[in-house]
């Protein structure tokens, strides 16, 4: 199998090619792009040392089976569909496709059934929307969604490492913001992303449509704050959710447990305990009837809500091809 990473010295990039030598995918053959900034360095995999090269518009004429993209949307836009001309599979990780009706918006544990087959370019959600679903997946399967409250706790990681450089350097002293719209130290800010003519901000449409998308239900109502915080890896999620069908709690805790890549707990999580871990995080059930309940959720932003979901679309699609 032939690979390619695309933003391969970024946050992401770099947990992909981990990722990938954790699922035992490190026989393949992998060739690392980014800019010409990041070109020269090298990356270490699999007890090799492989160079990065700059992405040109030739970079696929080698020919590859699958690519990974985690390089912004304007790249991918640039990019993904050279790549998917030259026969490669995309898996994209940015917001450049997430809305095309023509492309697949998959996390494998809801609808890995899409890319069965499929060949072409497919998008990789929200980070903070992959984490809220898979804790939801089994909650909509078994009782349906009406609506959906959700009020995120986001790391500085979702900036990639500018955000981490700017939280690091006001914490020796320089509090300029310069990533985020105001100081991120000691304090949280209340926006991510473009504030839209609806005064909804960008990141929260994401959470929008892309959980219907995902679920394929657009009677779902998502209400969506998202917020960041001082936290260097992990965003934290406080969800109300609304069902069609009604439940009893001690069913809905079962439902919850036996989801895909979910861990339920009744100890309260936070960001610090489940850094590094590819499971999502869920403790704080609470309900006071049977249509309506509360839960705390907390997973790695890095992992779950990118590189990991991103090399579970390339294994499913392996399996599905």
């Amino acid at each position: 199998m032939r690979l390619a990473i695309v933003g391969a010295t970024g946050e992401v990039g770099r947990m992909m090619l981990k990722k990938l030598e954790e699922e035992g995918l490190a026989s393949a053959m992998i060739d690392l792009f980014a800019s010409r900034r990041s070109a020269g360095k090298n990356l270490d995999f699999a007890g090799a040392r492989l160079e990065v090269k700059e992405l040109r518009e030739d970079s696929f004429d080698k020919g590859y089976d699958y690519a990974l993209f985690s390089a912004g949307a304007s790249v991918s836009k640039s990019f993904a569909p050279i790549a998917s001309r030259k026969g490669t599979v995309v898996i994209d990780n940015s917001s450049a496709f997430r809305a095309n009706q023509e492309i697949p918006l998959v996390v494998p544990e809801i609808n890995g059934h899409l890319i069965e087959g499929y060949r072409g370019i497919i998008a990789n959600p929200n980070c903070s929307t992959i984490q809220m679903v898979i804790s939801l997946s089994g909650v909509y399967k078994n009782y349906g969604i009406r609506t959906i409250v959700v009020s995120t706790y986001q790391a500085v990681s979702g900036a990639g490492n500018k955000g981490i450089a700017e939280l690091e350097d006001q914490e020796r002293g320089d509090v300029t913001p310069s990533v985020f719209v105001r100081q991120i130290h000691r304090n949280v800010v209340p926006v991510i992303g473009d504030l839209l003519d609806s005064r909804f901000s960008s990141e929260e449409m994401k959470m929008v449509n892309e959980t219907r998308k995902i679920f394929g239900d657009d009677s779902i109502s998502v209400w969506p704050t998202t917020v960041r915080v001082p936290v260097i890896h992990g965003h934290s999620e406080s969800v109300f959710c609304e069902t069609v069908r009604s439940f009893s709690l001690t069913e809905l805790r079962e439902t919850i447990e036996r989801s895909d890549h979910v861990v339920y707990s009744e100890e309260h999580i936070t960001p610090l305990e489940i850094a590094g871990s590819d499971l999502v995080h869920v403790s704080r059930l609470r309900s006071f009837d049977s249509n309506r309940f509360l839960l705390w959720n907390v997973a790695d932003n890095i992992r779950v809500g990118a590189a990991t979901n991103a090399v579970r679309i390339l294994k499913t699609h392996i399996g599905g091809a």
